[in-house]
Parts: structure tokens; C-alpha cells; sequence
């Protein structure tokens, strides 16, 4: 269970980490979305889900292109945000779209979709 604070800081998370990432100077960060934020109970840990509009090749190169941007987003996040602590920051890749994809298609498949 998610505590109040722990939504309106991963909020915050969400809305600045997508400014800065759409910010960054790199070819591999061009279609990223962030989809999703979740932090830890005591807010020292933010796991950012992420989706991109390519290829699935790429995938492994725009997780690394992030990471290696991670500590440059905290930076601006200490900046931007007030908070207490600024999180360290985990990148993972959001399947959801994928799934919801594929739940549509196979009911239109079997005629309900």
C-alpha cells in the first residue's frame, strides 16, 4: 500500500523526469515516454518505467543511454523539485502497452473485440 506522500512525490517524479529526459541532447531518448513511477516507502528508491516507439532492437540502448543519464536527471531534479531527498533512480521498461496490445488483439481474434 502506497502512503499519500508516496503518490505526490512519484507524481512529481513523473512530470519532471519526462521534462528532463524530453530535454536530453540524445538520439537514442528521442521517442521515450515515462509511463510510470514508483517509490520506495522511505522515497530514497524510484523505480521510472519508461516505453519507447521503436524497434524492440533498441530497447537495451536507450535503458543503457538512461542509466548513464541517471545521475545528471537526479542533478536536475535536486534543481527542480523540493524535496528532501532526491531518489536514486532505476530505469525499467514498461511491457504494458505490449500486453494490452496483444490482450486487444487476441479478443479480436476470438470476436469480442
Amino acid at each position: 500500500m502506497t502512503s499519500r506522500r508516496q503518490r505526490r512525490v512519484a507524481e512529481l517524479l513523473l512530470e519532471e523526469i519526462s521534462l528532463i529526459v524530453q530535454e536530453l541532447n540524445d538520439p537514442r531518448l528521442a521517442f521515450v515516454s515515462v509511463t510510470d513511477v514508483e517509490v520506495s516507502p522511505d522515497l530514497r528508491h524510484a523505480h521510472v518505467f519508461i516505453s519507447h516507439m521503436g524497434e524492440a532492437e533498441e530497447t537495451p540502448s536507450v535503458l543503457k543511454a538512461l542509466e548513464h543519464a541517471a545521475s545528471y536527471i537526479r542533478r536536475e531534479l535536486a534543481l527542480r523539485a523540493i524535496l528532501r531527498y532526491v531518489p536514486e533512480l532505476s530505469f525499467h521498461w514498461d511491457t504494458s502497452l505490449e500486453q494490452g496490445e496483444r490482450i486487444e488483439r487476441l479478443l479480436r481474434e476470438i470476436g469480442l473485440g
